[in-house]
């Protein structure tokens, strides 16, 4: 498998929803990081496309080439108060990390999340995971000492906030 830059950034369709659970339970589990407080047990999973349906300021955006969805990253409503964002459900396949898709993916949510007028992207993140830790980083997230409001995933323990606007 290899990322060649053809593919294909849209918003989840019903249709992808059995894919991308797959993909993230993949990868979590790649990580050890198929364990309850992790969204490897949400409910929700295999239904993405209808979760971020269902409210305004809402995506979730694959990564697709040939029919395979190779990742995906979604961005949904924090904190509207402060009107931050929450990067959520940032996975790439295994074996296409470190070729760029993750920064496109990335780059795309970002995009997205200002233009819809959320100022700051908050995220959740667990300190095994070091390369995508480097890369937030790289993008101008900083590092919190906790969680801005409450933490969505119990497991989870690096808080990253990004400003865009």
């Amino acid at each position: 498998m290899t990322t060649t830059n053809s593919e294909e950034i849209r918003p989840i369709t019903p249709a992808n929803d059995a894919q991308v659970a797959a993909l993230i339970r993949e990868c979590l589990k790649a990580a050890d990081l198929d364990k309850p407080g992790t969204v490897y047990f949400d409910e929700g999973l295999d239904h993405l496309s209808e979760f971020y349906a269902a409210k305004p300021k809402r995506q979730y955006f694959v990564a697709e080439h040939d029919g395979q969805i190779l990742g995906g990253v979604g961005i949904a409503e924090y904190d509207p108060t402060h009107k931050v964002a929450e990067l959520q459900k940032f996975y790439v396949h295994g074996k296409l990390q470190g070729h760029g898709l993750g920064k496109r993916l990335l780059r795309h949510a970002l995009a997205y999340a200002q233009q819809v007028g959320y100022q700051s992207v908050y995220l959740e993140t667990y300190h095994t995971l070091a390369t995508a830790v480097h890369v937030y980083q790289e993008f101008g997230f900083n590092e919190l000492p906790g969680p801005l409001i409450t933490a969505q995933h119990s497991l989870m323990d690096q808080f990253l906030v990004k400003k865009i606007q």
